[in-house]
């Protein structure tokens, strides 16, 4: 009877260890700390700008993207003091809840309109499904450093503070999608399309058969920069509701998402012979509780527009924000997220 007691007492007490264990594993692997967002996303950036090794940065950010643990089943409503958002100065504009797909506000949402290096976002998906192992891809610059506007090395137009891109370098396709998104260079995206299409046009092709296989009825892609085509700027196009559609969709890709959280970055050629800095030109992300990290854009044709993911303090729901052609765009789209916050709940 006592050694069977005793063996009662050992199985409960081995019970109550691997309870313990599984609730600190579940409280510490399984949940995103709002609070602390910013001490992990520094974390990030030191391993990335200390390491010249990529297959190190896939490894490193592979699950770093906080997934929501929300699904379709959480519904976005209107509370009961729900109050009309108004953006006088964005051209256009929506608000999309990511797991629902539900339109939360929209400003001209169907509307067509140029929409510059936000077309950055689909190129990072294309470049995503079409090359297996980006930290190992080899991409053989040409051309595409004569091309207007940012520049790796160049993150303003007129304002050099790196080495630029030098034709025949070859450099690895995960450093000019660093590039591209992080600091919406023109040649890095050029360059990723014309090594996987062929060309600029080969390229959006592809790009335009993703939009076909999302059901996007207002976007049209003419090149992976976002540049317009002279003589054909009006070909291509999209709105702003297809834009905070194709962001959601992004989210698929944690990659995308991890890299528009990094502040700089030292990228290098494949014979470290050259060095190129990268900028993020999100101002938002050490500023905007809940910032996922977002992608800019700008030309005189589609005037200074903004896309960016947030996430709520439960850490169960990730909404998009666009807001195309607006001038107070970083004002704007803080103001968008909160009055989500405010006039939403989730059931």
């Amino acid at each position: 009877m006592i050694i069977l007691k005793k063996k009662k007492y050992f199985i409960i007490g081995i019970v109550l260890l691997v309870s313990i264990f599984g609730l600190w594993i579940w409280k510490t692997d399984g949940q995103y700390n709002y609070n602390n967002q910013k001490k992990k996303v520094k974390g990030v950036e030191t391993k990335t700008i200390a390491s010249k090794n990529n297959k190190n940065f896939i490894k490193t950010n592979k699950n770093f993207f906080p997934i929501a643990i929300s699904s379709i089943n959480y519904i976005p409503f209107k509370k009961k003091n729900f109050q009309e958002l108004k953006i006088p100065s964005a051209h256009a504009g929506a608000i999309i809840d990511v797991d629902s797909g539900k339109i939360l506000w929209e400003k001209n949402g169907s509307q067509r309109r140029q929409i510059a290096s936000l077309t950055k976002i689909m190129t990072a998906i294309v470049v995503i499904n079409k090359i297996s192992h980006l930290e190992k891809e080899v991409v053989t610059i040409g051309d595409e450093i004569y091309i207007e506007g940012t520049k790796i090395g160049c993150p303003r137009s007129g304002y050099c503070n790196s080495p630029r891109l030098k034709k025949g370098e070859k450099i690895y396709a995960l450093d000019l999608l660093k590039a591209m998104l992080m600091n919406s260079a023109n040649d890095a995206a050029t360059a990723l399309g014309k090594h996987i299409g062929g060309s600029i046009e080969g390229f959006a092709l592809l790009m335009n058969q993703k939009v076909e296989e999302l059901g996007l009825k207002n976007t049209h892609f003419c090149t992976p920069s976002g540049l317009e085509i002279d003589g054909k700027e009006k070909e291509g196009y999209s709105s702003a509701i297809d834009l905070a559609r194709i962001a959601s969709y992004s989210m698929k890709y944690p990659l995308i998402w991890n890299i528009f959280r990094i502040p700089n970055a030292e990228i290098y050629s494949v014979d470290k012979k050259f060095s190129h800095k990268i900028f993020n030109t999100d101002r938002l992300l050490n500023q905007m509780a809940g910032c996922l990290g977002g992608k800019t854009g700008f030309t005189p044709l589609a005037g200074r527009s903004l896309m960016v993911g947030a996430i709520d303090r439960t850490n169960k729901h990730r909404i998009i924000l666009v807001l195309l052609d607006d001038p107070y765009r970083w004002q704007d789209i803080q103001s968008m997220a909160e009055w989500t916050w405010n006039n939403y709940e989730w059931k």
